[in-house]
């Protein structure tokens, strides 16, 4: 059987660690800490073995490392995103990005 890419976006096998907060039905927040496993402009899939619901909408902090570019003074970066969980899996979960986002220096 041949597999055919349905993908708009170029997906890279990058682990990056990221933190994932949502609102509980309660009023209560949540966070979780997770990894990438690949990402795109448009999304990850993050590893996990308690994955949440389809639809959890959910705000992100992922950490970039920066080493490679000397420019930046190797220093870390952080990407504040949002979005929805479209898919789970026995092993993590897939997370839409919406179109808003900011990065920033990570304060270490």
């Amino acid at each position: 059987m041949n597999f055919i890419e349905k993908r708009e976006m170029e997906r890279f096998s990058l682990k990056l660690p990221a933190l994932i907060s949502m609102m509980h039905e309660d009023g209560n927040q949540r966070a979780v800490e997770v990894m990438t496993s690949n990402i795109c402009s448009g999304g990850a899939f993050f590893k996990t073995d308690q994955p949440l619901s389809v639809g959890t909408h959910v705000k992100m902090d992922l950490v970039l490392p920066l080493y490679k570019f000397k420019k930046y003074g190797g220093k870390k970066s952080r990407v504040d995103v949002s979005g929805s969980v479209i898919r789970t899996k026995d092993q993590g979960m897939a997370v839409c990005f919406d179109k808003n986002f900011k990065i920033s220096p990570l304060n270490s």
